[in-house]
């Protein structure tokens, strides 16, 4: 008898509910439990785990490494996904396997290259995939002459942090002044050039930013699977044009991608976005870790959480072909069911008998999902 398998997933996104969705319906029909845990007691991914934990606070990256061993070993986990201080995990995967625990994850010299964007553009640039012009600056001034260097040559200049992910902290620059127009309708990522200066040299300590020509659509994200041996298993365009959504197979795009994802070593889920810069695609980032939107290639028959569980299992699911390509669709947000107030209502471990989930029909909170629709 095929025994289950157990994954953990640490402090993730809500939208990686749809993931846990997969891996559950899965094609070898394998059962599946699955572990959550989260700093926010009303994450959608706690309620929709099989046994949930809330992650303590303030720990140092040794101490949740050593906090991620016990909960592997306390859980008895087969895979573990790690979002939240993946650089310290991964440096430990020894560890993690003498727990029994294999990890979703690239080794460490390739989680360091992505951590910093200029050492990934300097890296990747060496490859010959084409990268932005870009500025690294810590000043007032520094951002100064930045955009003016872009501007002088036709850009828009934007700006985002060294390190971060998820697009926090991107602005794009603007010279007309601050007026009545930006406090009406919605916030935008616009913010006046005089405000982020007269910021800057109010602050008591530097920046770490990029500064950049804001890049053209579409903007193209690559789902990638790559195994341990450094060879691609599945690489699929995700491409977004406003509201409109789809998917490309076109080498374009695929190409550098696969370069990079074999090149570097981004075992397992990786996430390789790009933007056009004039009429080249060029690189905007690279994830290490398995996108929010992963679940999305679902509408080209694929299940691409699990042939990376396989992968970790060191069951090769072989190089994967989308059947077919997803119609274009939108995104669009529903209710999900969170955990009832009183936290944690768990299953009990594998031994005992698992009691039927408890409902919790008050609380839900909306996560974005992918629908196929109606010409837009």
């Amino acid at each position: 008898m095929v025994s289950r398998v157990r994954v953990w997933l640490n402090r993730t996104y809500a939208e990686n509910v749809f993931f846990m969705d997969q891996l559950r319906r899965n094609p070898s029909d394998r059962a599946v439990d699955i572990h959550a845990t989260h700093g926010d007691a009303d994450s959608p991914v706690l309620a929709a785990a099989d046994t949930a934990d809330l992650e303590p606070e303030g720990l140092s990256p040794a101490g949740y490494v050593e906090y991620a061993l016990d909960q592997c070993r306390r859980r008895g986990i087969d895979v573990f996904v790690p979002r939240l201080h993946q650089a310290a995990i991964v440096a430990h995967r020894a560890d993690f396997a003498a727990a029994g625990t294999a990890l979703l994850a690239p080794p460490p010299e390739a989680v360091a290259v992505f951590h910093d964007k200029v050492i990934a553009y300097e890296a990747v640039q060496a490859i010959g995939v084409p990268v932005p012009p870009w500025r690294r600056v810590r000043t007032a001034d520094e951002l100064v002459a930045a955009v003016d260097e872009l501007e002088a040559d036709g850009h828009r200049a934007c700006f985002k942090p060294a390190s971060g992910a998820g697009g926090v902290g991107f602005r794009v620059i603007t010279r007309d002044p601050f007026s009545l127009s930006q406090l009406s309708g919605f916030p935008t990522p616009y913010v006046q050039l005089d405000l982020v200066v007269e910021a800057l040299k109010q602050a008591e300590e530097q920046v770490d930013w990029l500064v950049m020509p804001r890049l053209e659509q579409p903007e193209v994200s690559v789902d990638c699977l790559t195994g341990p041996d450094n060879r691609i298993r599945l690489s699929i365009g995700r491409t977004k044009n406003g509201r409109r959504r789809g998917f490309t197979l076109q080498e374009q795009w695929l190409e550098p991608a696969r370069r990079i994802a074999e090149g570097f070593g981004l075992h397992y889920l990786s996430n390789i976005q790009f933007r056009m810069f004039g009429d080249v695609p060029v690189l905007m980032d690279v994830n290490t870790r398995p996108a929010g939107g992963l679940h999305q290639l679902s509408l080209c028959g694929v299940n691409a959480p699990w042939a990376a569980v396989q992968l970790a299992l060191g069951e090769d699911p072989g190089e994967i072909v989308p059947p077919f390509l997803g119609q274009d669709y939108a995104i669009v947000s529903g209710p999900r069911q969170l955990r009832a107030v009183s936290f944690p209502q768990q299953r009990v471990e594998e031994t005992e008998p698992l009691p039927a989930a408890v409902p919790a029909p008050v609380d839900s909170v909306e996560v974005s999902q992918a629908a196929q629709a109606l010409p837009l």
